[in-house]
């Protein structure tokens, strides 16, 4: 199977001899280095770049564990782009493997070598042209940024969206939307046949190195039953409001066990932070303000929230809202969910004031949507339901509502949008209709 990362290669290819450390971070096993190391590389090779322009360093691999010191890193890598006739193509895959050490030229105990300070010493070789992977968020932390002075260029990769894995499927297309919302998009995932080989590879990506990556990073070598927890809850739990007080009152009631707010919104940065969930705040739509909590975690694919599961919860309008959600990040679109505050009064007359929930508000540049999923509106109370806060809404931006079946779309007569989720995640356009 042949999967294609069209969006990312084109922007590999706008941002090539930019004069930037090109940094691709991403959960692992999305696909990082494939996309960096064969894909990128193969359009390198076609437009005439000879093989041995193209230097590629693995540091996950036990082999080259000597360039996970700084300097033996920058030795080596020096040591291959000597003529100064050639353009030189440096891939380094994972790293944040390099370890920071103490500079062996100053007595100063604090005074450290770490990657940064590579990569910016092998950026100003004018013959270079310098690409990274990495797989957690804090190697582009605003400490690490500032030390790059704006000379780091991030490419955010994800698993494989719905376009890319329905392109790539090779069974019936018709099966294609089930088998995503089972499995999801981690690209080998979709390679294997049968449901025994996805659950056991998916799991295993947590046992064996989500899990892991998160307890040695952050040196928490003792609570790994409550990371294990944390993470079954937020994925019990995609796509409802919580924040960690309601988390630790959970953890209290259900598991007996007192773990403090501030640990647990600790623990679920450190999953952040390796891009295995995210978080999106709550925006008042009327009031042009944030709301600090409650909040929503979505997981960064759904087949691995599925597999914390154990493939148990299949709800598939929380399924749904995730994908959406993944898919405007896809889109590089700032997500927030909204909320519509009203006033009205009650069957006594006396005020009121409520909220209602918008799925998704969705910003990039001049553009916005406001975006409801719903599995079906085959009624006109569930319309009702599913419209009432985007009909609150005074701005002209556009408003839509996302359903599961595959329908022609249409507007009603508030020019609300009614689109398939299939229509929506296949064709970018669709919205604009």
């Amino acid at each position: 199977m042949q999967i294609q990362r069209n969006s990312y290669l084109n922007k590999l290819i706008s941002k090539r001899e930019n004069g930037l450390i090109k940094v691709i971070t991403g959960i692992r096993r999305c696909g990082k280095s494939y996309l960096l190391f064969t894909i990128y590389r193969d359009y390198l090779l076609s437009i005439g770049v000879s093989e041995n322009q193209i230097i590629e360093l693995a540091l996950d691999e036990t082999k080259n564990a000597k360039y996970r010191n700084p300097i033996e890193l920058d030795n080596y890598i020096r040591g291959l782009v000597l003529d100064k006739s050639k353009r030189y193509y440096v891939f380094i895959d994972e790293i944040q493997k390099v370890e920071d050490i103490q500079n062996p030229f100053i007595s100063d105990k604090n005074a450290k070598i770490g990657f940064v300070d590579t990569l910016l010493g092998l950026m100003k070789l004018q013959n270079v042209d310098l690409y990274v992977t990495g797989s957690n968020s804090r190697m582009l932390s605003s400490d690490i940024l500032t030390e790059f002075k704006d000379r780091g260029d991030e490419i955010r990769v994800a698993p494989l969206t719905f376009k890319e894995f329905y392109d790539a499927y090779e069974g019936d297309k018709n099966n294609a939307w089930q088998e995503y919302i089972t499995y999801g998009g981690m690209p080998l995932a979709v390679t294997k046949k049968t449901h025994e080989e996805k659950s056991r590879y998916l799991k295993g990506l947590f046992s064996k190195t989500y899990i892991t990556d998160v307890i040695e990073r952050n040196g928490i070598l003792n609570d790994k039953e409550t990371l294990e927890d944390l993470l079954n809850l937020i994925s019990s739990s995609v796509g409802s409001l919580t924040n960690p007080t309601k988390i630790s009152n959970t953890f209290a009631s259900i598991k007996q066990v007192k773990i403090s707010p501030s640990t647990i919104s600790t623990y679920l940065d450190y999953f952040i932070d390796a891009f295995i969930i995210n978080k999106a705040y709550r925006y008042d739509v009327k009031g042009k303000k944030y709301i600090d909590t409650p909040l929503k975690y979505y997981f960064t694919d759904v087949g691995l929230r599925n597999a914390r599961l154990n493939f148990r919860q299949q709800e598939e309008n929380h399924i749904m809202e995730n994908i959406i959600y993944n898919e405007l990040l896809f889109r590089e679109y700032d997500v927030d969910v909204g909320v519509v505050e009203y006033n009205y009064k009650d069957e006594l007359g006396k005020s009121k004031r409520a909220q209602l929930e918008i799925d998704f508000v969705a910003n990039k540049s001049s553009k916005r949507y406001y975006i409801q999923s719903a599995l079906n509106i085959d009624s006109a109370d569930k319309k009702e339901q599913e419209t009432k806060s985007l009909n609150r809404i005074a701005d002209s931006f556009k408003k839509i509502v996302i359903v599961k079946d595959n329908i022609i779309p249409w507007h009603d007569e508030q020019g609300i949008l009614y689109i398939g989720i299939q229509q929506f995640l296949l064709d970018e356009s669709a919205v604009d209709l």
